[in-house]
């Protein structure tokens, strides 16, 4: 699907790494050079011309992202990324508003950005961290979910699908479960609002993140959604220009209110620009069209590994374009390598989730990734390297 649309793929490659981060066509590359060639100016500083029109392509790039993820009653604090979003929800939101022996519940198959400014935080002000295990699957169910609940929780911090085994999480379910019950809900998005319908609204999410660089955007942009009731108890993490209203030499100061507030200093303006039009690109095809295109390719790519037998696959099940495997009695490094000598792009390792070992009892996978610009040839031609993976240490060595 629009395959002519990206430039990178005229190198011969097959990039199944889209996990990690995806091609931009050449329609957001394209947005990012108009303001560097026509209208470069900084935001919310400049009466010329050039600054107007810079700044309503910024602002205006909020309205596009609540649309986007159906999140109208929120407001939309742009970031770096995911990690910084998350971050953001820590130590902004969170260390103001816990207390020691109050009870944030992940899984052990969350990204280290989902784990480590918890345990940070947890050194910090005395918080427990609780784990809700997973099913034979490695899928983190509702149900589990559920369980793990007790009355100390205050916060459910999940993927809505995981990064190493695809499992999509019923963040409908969970959200009505946390409303249900005054707990908020933060959702880590970059795997899933790249590749499906996400609802903030319906779901009755409270913080939803995610990056522009896993969705055909630029690195360096992401987006941290907040509902509208939580924004100003929340505390920046940067201080400076652009976010305050006054200060004076007496010490006193007073801030923006809104999401502004949060970014201080320059932003990512051209990156910006370039998310409002991937998010444009993604849209015009639409989320149902590339999730199912994914899931066909996923069925597809099970199928044929599977009637490889030196081949060990971890999650065949879950719904989305993941697929984590090993070839048996070799480093998922070599296997990477290996690919790479046919210009197959894979990830290899722990995938920032280094505790996702307690329950796959083995700490690096092979990580294919896909997305609407894959095709069933590309699987084809892994399919047919993987067979011939015999002579792999020729290869490697």
């Amino acid at each position: 699907m629009n395959r002519e649309d990206f430039p990178i793929l005229n190198n011969d490659i097959i990039y199944f790494d889209n996990g990690a981060t995806t091609l931009k066509p050449k329609s957001v590359i394209e947005a990012m050079n108009k303001y560097y060639f026509e209208h470069t100016s900084n935001i919310h500083r400049g009466d010329y011309k050039q600054a107007i029109v810079t700044n309503e392509l910024y602002d205006g790039t909020r309205e596009v992202v609540k649309e986007f993820v159906n999140a109208q009653g929120a407001e939309v604090i742009f970031t770096k990324g995911t990690t910084e979003s998350l971050n953001l929800v820590v130590f902004g939101y969170m260390k103001k508003h816990l207390k020691r022996g109050d009870e944030v519940l992940l899984s052990k198959a969350e990204h280290a950005s989902n784990i480590l400014p918890w345990i940070k935080l947890s050194e910090e002000i005395g918080i427990n961290i609780k784990y809700a295990p997973l099913n034979k699957d490695y899928e983190l169910t509702y149900e589990s979910i559920e369980k793990a609940i007790t009355p100390k929780t205050r916060v459910v911090s999940i993927a809505q699908v995981s990064n190493v085994v695809g499992d999509v999480r019923d963040i409908e379910k969970i959200g009505a479960l946390c409303k249900k019950k005054n707990i908020l809900l933060s959702v880590d998005g970059a795997q899933s609002v790249p590749h499906m319908p996400v609802d903030f609204t319906k779901d009755n999410m409270d913080f939803l993140a995610f990056s522009g660089h896993k969705m055909a955007g630029p690195t360096g942009v992401g987006c941290l959604v907040v509902k509208k009731a939580l924004i100003d108890k929340m505390e920046p993490l940067i201080y400076g220009g652009g976010m305050n209203q006054d200060f004076a030499s007496d010490g006193s100061y007073e801030l923006k209110k809104g999401p502004s507030r949060f970014e201080g200093g320059t932003p990512p303006i051209a990156e910006v620009i370039g998310l409002r039009e991937a998010i444009n690109y993604l849209s015009a095809m639409g989320m149902d069209t590339i999730h199912k295109h994914e899931l066909a390719l996923k069925k597809y790519l099970v199928d044929e590994l599977s009637k490889i037998e030196n081949i060990k696959l971890y999650n065949t099940k879950s719904k989305s374009g993941i697929l984590s495997f090993n070839i048996n009695d070799v480093f998922a490094q070599d296997t990477s390598i290996y690919l790479n000598h046919y210009n197959i792009c894979v990830r290899a390792g722990n995938h920032c989730a280094k505790v996702l070992k307690d329950e796959l009892n083995i700490k690096n996978t092979v990580r294919i990734s896909l997305y609407f610009y894959n095709t069933k040839e590309e699987i084809d031609k892994l399919i047919e390297v993987l067979r011939q993976s015999y002579n792999i240490f020729k290869v490697v060595i």
